[in-house]
């Protein structure tokens, strides 16, 4: 399956790269406000283990996940949650998501958003901060240690935060040794199988520098969830399937990971 999802990206790629250039996209850049920090909200959240929380109706794996899908109305339910940051899937033809969705979620709130796509090629990074993106995700399972390190460059010269997902011992020394990640995430979903288990960021997280902040992605439903991954030194959790499940959205968020503590909270940051 992700072999295929490449290959459709390619295709994607080669009609973005025929209907758009690289300037149209920086002249756009050029006249946006800053982006507003992703990896700063979630590292100083006052939450133990802060919260991606995902706007994705469906998956490969599981289909339709969510039918009544109002991707704005979903981010409101997010921020009225106190979501620290929020992830849109963007991918049309596997997840049913959309590029569009994140602009118009970017127009409803002002919290930090990451693009969650396969991206393979500068454009798409472009493309992503003209949306209105604060962060992306660069997968490890599609991407050499070339293309890495070249697709963060990118990233961070037009301001945005990189969340950079490894799901295996081999992924993570390919990383480390292309690029110094300032968010590392692990998808505890084999993307080959499309099995999940928390474990792998156990078994995982002893073989990451300590000063890289761990986002733990996938398999994550249930308040002691929450407590596990922050006794193993998670920083925070990306969720999405489980709130997408649920009737109240906001309240599964407060469910799940607590109400925001006031500010002047200080939590231990790793």
């Amino acid at each position: 399956m992700l072999h295929k999802i490449v290959e459709t990206k390619k295709q994607e790629v080669a009609q973005l790269k025929a209907a758009t250039r690289a300037e149209d996209f920086l002249n756009q850049i050029k006249t946006m406000p800053d982006t507003l920090g992703f990896r700063n909200a979630l590292i100083n959240s006052a939450r133990p283990v802060s919260v991606i929380a995902e706007v994705k109706k469906a998956s490969p794996s599981k289909g339709i996940i969510r039918e009544q899908f109002d991707p704005v109305e979903i981010a409101k339910a997010y921020a009225a949650a106190q979501a620290d940051a929020m992830s849109v899937l963007t991918d049309q033809q596997y997840f049913q998501g959309n590029l569009e969705y994140l602009r118009q979620i970017r127009q409803a709130v002002q919290i930090p958003l990451i693009r969650k796509d396969f991206l393979i090629d500068e454009l798409q990074v472009l493309e992503a901060r003209a949306a209105g993106a604060d962060c992306i995700l660069l997968i490890a399972a599609i991407l050499d240690g070339n293309e890495l390190h070249h697709l963060n460059q990118v990233a961070e010269s037009v301001g945005l935060d990189v969340l950079i997902e490894v799901h295996d011992t081999e992924e993570l020394e390919t990383v480390l040794n292309s690029t110094t990640p300032k968010l590392l995430g692990v998808n505890n979903r084999n993307l080959k199988t499309f099995q999940t288990d928390i474990a792998t960021t156990q078994q995982l997280i002893t073989q990451v520098p300590a000063d890289i902040p761990l986002v733990s992605e996938s398999g994550i439903s249930s308040a002691s969830d929450i407590t596990y991954l922050h006794s193993i030194g998670a920083r925070s959790v990306l969720v999405g399937e489980h709130f997408m499940r649920q009737d109240d959205i906001a309240q599964a968020v407060i469910d799940l990971v607590g109400e925001k503590p006031a500010a002047n909270q200080t939590q231990e940051v790793r």
